[in-house]
Order: C-alpha cells, then structure tokens, then sequence
C-alpha cells in the first residue's frame, strides 16, 4: 500500500512538468521536495522562506538537509509581522500568513519559467483548523501528499524507508501558534518564545510547544518525554523564567498539535496551528 502510495506521488510530480517546493525543512516537504527532485531534476526548485515567526535553528536544519539530499535550494524573506492583520492574531491568522507567501511563491515561480507551485498538506490536515489551505486554494498550490492520500505517520515511515533524515523529526510550526486567538502577536512576546523554547532544546526536549498566556507559559511536552521534563522541572521553569514569564506550568494532556484551536467556539475545519 505505502509503495503504491509512492509510486502514485511520484507519477503525479513527474506529469507538472516543472515545479517549485514550498520547503521548510519538515518531514513532509522534505519528502515533497526528495521526491519532486528526483523526478523532476533541474525542473525542480525548493524554496526556503526565513522570516520573525520562524527560529534560526529550523533554517539552518533546513539548509543542512536540502545539502544533504542535493536539493536546488533558493530563499526568500517573507514579512508577516509587517501585516496588522496578522499581528491580531484573529483564527484565520494562518490565512494571511500564507496569502503572502504563496504569492511570493507564485512570483518567484513565474519569473524563473516553472509552473506549478508545491506544499506539504497531507491528509491529516484537512480534519484540522487550516485557514492556511484557503491561500493555497486561491493561489492554485499543488498539494501531492494529500492527493494521493498520505497520512502523516506514513510520511515518516515512508521518509525512514528513503532514509531520509528527516523522517522522526518534531512537528515544527510558525512562532505566532503558541499565543492563543486575539491575542496581539509582538517582538517582545515572540522573542520570549523563542528563548525559551532555545534553552529546552538544549536541555534536550525534542517534541514541545511553549504555549504563551501572559506571564504564564504552559508547556506541553510529546508523550514520551513528559516524565523526563517532569525530572527536569527545576531547569526548565528556570530557563522559561530566564525567557520573561513568571509562571510555568506543565501540560498535563501533553504535546496536541493545534491545541489552542480548541478555544474556537465553531471551528471552520477548512485549514492549522500546530
């Protein structure tokens, strides 16, 4: 079934033609992007967006596996916090995030004569909150792994089977998620995320979020490490203290993509936060 999947990905990339990789370095455009190469070639360009709402440490892993696994790799800035809209924080936040990254995508793709733009949606996603896949939509952004029907944990068996290095990676997503709905994203608070979420990585937390609620951070921890972080609480309040907030505390549901998502009233599932 998982090959057949495959052979059906690959199939559909090598009928565009030409193509263009919304990359960020996780383990579904990664796979987008191995895969697209691969069949596509020289007609084939990943493309990394840097900006505020994403850590130096995810762009340089994304550069060093686009190395690794010869992708044609090319950057762009994107400016999010430029736009009040996003800066509201409202639940299609996501939206404008997007709109302005796929028409940069978009842009970049027409000048340099490919066709098709490319992201990494599975079919996971559409059960989600992901005002995200309205841009896509309206950009016409192909989305292969939901095409032929990916779910997540078949991309990471998947990508383990290529050996791809990104294959157990933690579910990455833009700083602006970990502040709940309405709640005005800003340097300050997004600099406090980052450090904090900087000084776990380093006590060797993989599969986190630093949730931001004023001066409390709720930490939410992957399963499998909530017992080591518990063991390690000493040092992880400090290192969330040293980032700014006063209070820290420890999700005891864990680590849920999207997890601010449930205090939207009626979510429109058409598109996440993760």
């Amino acid at each position: 079934m998982l090959a057949r999947k495959y052979d059906s990905l690959r199939n559909r990339l090598a009928n565009l033609g030409s193509a263009l990789v919304a990359y960020s370095g996780g383990v579904d455009s990664t796979l987008v992007a191995f895969a697209a190469h691969a069949v596509l070639g020289e007609n084939c360009l990943a493309l990394l967006a840097t900006s505020d709402v994403r850590t130096a440490n995810e762009v340089e892993d994304a550069r060093r596996t686009a190395a690794q696994l010869g992708f044609r790799l090319h950057e762009v800035d994107t400016y999010e916090l430029s736009d009040p809209r996003f800066l509201l924080n409202p639940p299609d936040r996501c939206y404008y995030c997007k709109s302005e990254m796929f028409g940069l995508f978009r842009t970049v793709a027409n000048a340099r004569g490919i066709k098709w733009v490319l992201d990494g949606s599975n079919a996971d996603d559409v059960a989600d909150h992901r005002p995200g896949r309205k841009a896509a939509v309206e950009y016409g952004v192909v989305s292969p792994l939901l095409e032929v029907g990916l779910h997540k944990a078949e991309i990471r068996e998947l990508s383990h089977m290529l050996d791809l290095p990104t294959w157990d990676k933690p579910s990455m997503a833009c700083l602006a998620s970990r502040f709940p709905y309405g709640v005005p994203i800003t340097d300050e608070g997004l600099e406090r995320v980052r450090r904090a979420e900087a000084e776990l990585r380093e006590l060797g937390l993989r599969q986190f979020r630093v949730r931001s609620h004023g001066e409390v951070a709720r930490l939410e921890v992957g399963p499998d490490e909530m017992e080591r972080a518990w063991e390690l609480r000493d040092q992880v309040a400090l290192a969330i203290k040293n980032a700014g907030f006063t209070f820290v505390a420890q999700d005891l549901d864990g680590y849920r993509s999207g997890s601010l998502n449930d205090l939207l009233a009626t979510p429109d599932r058409s598109s996440p936060v993760t």
